[in-house]
């Protein structure tokens, strides 16, 4: 327990407070990323790679304190309960964590995958803070989302093997999109077209998952379908039941089932890659994110 100057006893945030601040257990959703590049790359069980998934979990946690830290105002109306309007935590402590997961996220990064990793790590960084700070509430705010995540796939393969990664990076950033468009809805509910542009959308990148790979054997490719529909059972109920009726609650559960959908859909990429067995770790994290968002939301 510290003092501010003249002013009463400040009391650090708890664990279960940085959890919720964060949103802890969505960042399962992220090493799939990475391990869909370096599958696309050709190396998925390289040695920097798993340094990588790290690196960029971090960057994903720094982008959700970041966002507390430029919402506050906003959460103070909308969503009190929040851990900075509810004063469990500073918004300074916000600032400062955003910043020292930023550069955790950048020297993993360089660590791990050097100087080809961090060339996309910085890029992507940099998005994450402009997305936060300046291009969530604008038209932008969707494709500056989709921009991060389709560079941290990028990052998995390395700046000498962007066209190799170029489909699934591609993927992920357009299922990012669609999570994003329908979390701009998730207080106040959307128009019924809404989730159903999105709902259309998830169908083509669940098609693009297993179709896209030119040369994929059968084998992979079926084991492609299987986690494609997987996504798709998934993400896709969450956005039909929202189209039925677009509220607030429906058009939430729809964000969080996209956040968590993004796993069998790294899954389903990484398989047609040609890399089934190291799909399967990725698809691992699913269940427990699912379980973990029940507990701590995702959005």
């Amino acid at each position: 327990m510290g003092t501010g100057p003249g002013g009463p006893a400040v009391t650090p945030p708890g664990a279960g407070d940085i959890v919720q601040l964060l949103r802890a257990p969505a960042a399962l959703s992220v090493p799939g990323d990475v391990v869909a590049g370096a599958a696309a790359a050709g190396w998925p069980f390289r040695a920097g790679t798993a340094g990588l998934a790290v690196s960029s979990m971090c960057l994903y946690w720094a982008g959700m304190a970041l966002n507390d830290y430029a919402d506050r105002e906003l959460d103070a109306v909308e969503r009190p309960e929040r851990p900075i309007p509810s004063g469990r935590v500073t918004p300074g402590f916000a600032l400062g964590l955003a910043t020292g997961l930023t550069a955790a996220g950048l020297g993993l990064a360089g660590l791990s995958g050097g100087t080809r990793a961090l060339a996309i790590a910085l890029p992507l960084a940099a998005t994450v803070w402009a997305y936060d700070l300046k291009l969530k509430s604008t038209p932008l705010g969707p494709a500056a989302m989709a921009a991060a995540r389709t560079l941290d796939v990028l990052m998995g393969a390395g700046s000498g093997r962007l066209r190799a990664a170029a489909v699934p990076a591609l993927t992920v950033g357009l299922h990012t999109y669609t999570v994003t468009a329908l979390s701009r809805h998730e207080v106040s509910g959307a128009p019924a077209s809404v989730p159903a542009a999105t709902l259309a959308g998830s169908g083509l990148i669940g098609a693009a998952s297993v179709l896209a790979r030119r040369h994929a054997s059968w084998k992979d490719r079926l084991s492609g379908a299987a986690f494609a529909g997987l996504y798709l059972s998934g993400y896709g109920r969450a956005q039909w039941a929202a189209k039925q009726d677009p509220s607030a609650g429906n058009v939430r559960r729809a964000v969080s089932a996209g956040i968590h959908g993004m796993v069998p859909l790294q899954a389903a990429l990484t398989a047609t890659a040609g890399s089934p067995r190291a799909a399967l770790p990725v698809a691992a994290a699913f269940p427990l994110a699912r379980l973990l968002g029940r507990k701590v939301s995702a959005t």
